[in-house]
């Protein structure tokens, strides 16, 4: 049987994934608000959010990208009859946030922890999770909840906002964040597909969890320019948007061993520094890797 692949919000996580996807021999298609402004990569056959009852119906595998809002999951909202109604479909892949597991003073949380989310928006991202399971539960779809760290990669790193002068080193000693490059949620992603196992919470995280003053550190050193000015958080956090405080409200470390040992893989960049890496090598062999 053919496995087909539907990505519900063909973002920036969601052409990764189906690039992946298609490597590992899905038929994949892809959904936008506008598909007329959206960009999908080649091979992904790009869809109306409104207009993909149809795709539902013929998916085996389904990804759902798209954030929740005040009315809850867009995506059930509009197709959760037509999910729980899907004859071929086999696996769904929901893209939560770490920020359920709320904030632990700095402890480590792995994929066995209780979610204790403390924000609108990370309570929001709950009731989404518990509103896919009971979509899926009777009829006993796989369904594998990817509680994804700060996402980075092409267009969308340090190395850029080095470059551009607008990076701020603000000193929190001992305040970490965690972080996945892109390509690695998308290798997460396809490998879980091809392994569906019941249901599951999976980190999206990498193995080092950092002080973003260290990142911001670290793309100068590769950029070869000074280190931007640390700030401290107390002089940083008046001129901070709400959304920024509330970044900066919470600290956890995420462990991911969990899930490379049931994907069956290691991260392709465990680290920052292998990611940046990785970037400023691309850029400069032609690949657009800051881009």
């Amino acid at each position: 049987m053919t496995v087909s692949m539907l990505i519900l919000g063909l973002g920036y996580a969601g052409r990764a994934i189906a690039e992946n996807a298609l490597r590992a021999g899905f038929s994949v298609s892809g959904t936008a608000r506008d598909p007329a402004a959206a960009r999908a990569p080649h091979g992904v056959t790009l869809l109306s959010f409104g207009q993909a009852a149809e795709a539902v119906r013929e998916a085996t595998h389904l990804v759902a990208t798209a954030a929740p809002g005040a009315e809850g999951d867009p995506v059930l909202a509009a197709y959760a009859d037509a999910i729980a109604a899907a004859p071929r479909l086999r696996w769904v892949g929901y893209l939560s946030t770490t920020g359920v597991y709320g904030d632990k003073g700095g402890a480590w949380v792995d994929e066995a922890t209780a979610p204790a989310p403390g924000q609108e928006r990370s309570l929001r991202r709950l009731a989404a999770e518990k509103a896919w399971e009971e979509v899926l539960a009777p009829r006993g779809v796989a369904l594998d909840l990817f509680r994804t760290a700060g996402i980075y990669g092409p267009g969308r790193n340090a190395l850029l906002d080095v470059r551009a002068g607008t990076a701020r080193r603000v000193i929190k000693p001992g305040h970490t964040f965690s972080r996945i490059h892109v390509e690695d949620i998308a290798r997460a992603v396809v490998a879980a597909a091809l392994r569906p196992d019941g249901r599951r919470v999976l980190h999206l995280a990498d193995d080092e969890p950092a002080e973003g003053a260290e990142v911001t550190a670290e793309a100068a050193r590769l950029l070869g320019v000074p280190v931007p000015e640390g700030v401290p958080f107390e002089q940083a956090l008046p001129g901070m948007s709400p959304m920024g405080r509330s970044f900066w409200a919470e600290d956890r470390k995420i462990s991911s061993a969990g899930t490379q040992a049931a994907l069956g893989l290691r991260w392709r960049y465990p680290s920052y520094r292998e990611g940046l890496a990785a970037l400023y090598q691309a850029e400069h062999a032609g690949e657009g890797g800051l881009q």
